[in-house]
C-alpha cells in the first residue's frame, strides 16, 4: 500500500509501507538483509544505530497487530530518483478517540528538497480521507523551529504538553481531520503559540527539519 503526494517541490514522492521481516531486519542495523526484503532498496541512514530503538517498536507492533504495518512508519520514496530519502508514517492506527499522531524524519543528506513538507501532506491528506480519523496530532520539542514552522501552516493547534523520557519537553498540537487542508502552496495558519526562540543553546544542525517518530 502506497500514499501519493502531488506538490511542486517533490511530486514524485510517495510513502512505502514496510513488513514485518523488514522491520526485523532494520532493528538488527543489517542493511544487506533489510534490502533483500524491503520493497524499495534503503539507505545506511535507515540503520544508523540511533534509528535502531524506532524499528524495534515497530517490529513489535507488527508482531502484536500484522494489519499495523498499513499505518505505521514506512520510506519516503523518491520515485524520480529512486532513491529513499526519510522514513514517515503514524504511530500506530487510529485510537479509540479517532486520533493519530504522525511523525517523519529526512536524512539529513537530502534535506531543504521539499521532502519534510511532502511526507507531512502525505499523512495529512490520508488522515483527512480515513473516515476512523478524527484527529491528527503532531509534538514538537520547543526548540525545534523548523517543524513548528512547518506544521504551523497546515492548521495545528497547541493543545498542551508533555514529557517523554528520551526527547524531554514536547508541545502537543492537533488539528481536526475534516479540517485539513494541503494546498500546494500553504499559507501561515492562526500563530500556535509556540515558543519563539529555541530554549536551549544549538546550532543549525539541532533545529531538523523532522518530528521525532517514536
Amino acid at each position: 500500500m502506497t500514499d501519493r503526494v502531488s506538490i511542486p517541490s517533490a511530486r514524485h514522492v510517495r510513502i512505502v509501507h514496510l513488513n514485518g521481516p523488514t522491520f526485523q531486519a532494520l532493528a538488527t542495523g543489517d542493511l544487506p538483509a533489510t534490502n533483500a526484503v524491503s520493497p524499495v532498496p534503503v539507505t545506511a541512514c535507515f540503520t544508523a544505530l540511533e534509528q535502531r530503538r524506532l524499528w524495534r517498536m515497530r517490529s513489535r507492533q507488527v508482531e502484536l497487530d500484522p494489519s499495523s504495518a498499513d499505518w505505521i512508519t514506512g520510506v519516503v520514496w523518491d520515485e524520480q530518483r529512486q532513491l529513499a530519502v526519510g522514513w514517515a508514517g503514524y504511530h500506530g492506527p487510529p485510537d479509540a478517540s479517532g486520533m493519530v499522531e504522525i511523525g517523519y524524519a529526512v536524512d539529513p543528506a537530502h534535506r531543504r528538497r521539499g521532502y519534510a513538507r511532502a511526507a507531512l501532506e502525505t499523512l495529512l491528506r490520508r488522515a483527512a480521507r480515513e473516515p476512523e480519523v478524527r484527529t491528527v496530532r503532531v509534538t514538537i520539542s520547543p526548540d525545534n523551529a523548523a517543524s513548528y514552522q512547518l506544521a504551523s501552516q497546515y492548521g495545528f493547534l497547541r493543545v498542551g504538553e508533555q514529557w517523554d523520557d528520551e526527547d524531554g519537553l514536547e508541545i502537543i498540537y492537533e488539528v481536526v481531520a475534516r479540517q485539513i487542508s494541503c494546498r500546494d502552496t500553504p499559507t501561515p495558519a492562526q500563530p500556535l503559540n509556540h515558543p519563539a526562540k529555541p530554549s536551549r543553546a544549538g546550532t543549525l544542525d539541532t533545529y531538523l527539519q523532522s518530528v521525532a517518530i517514536r
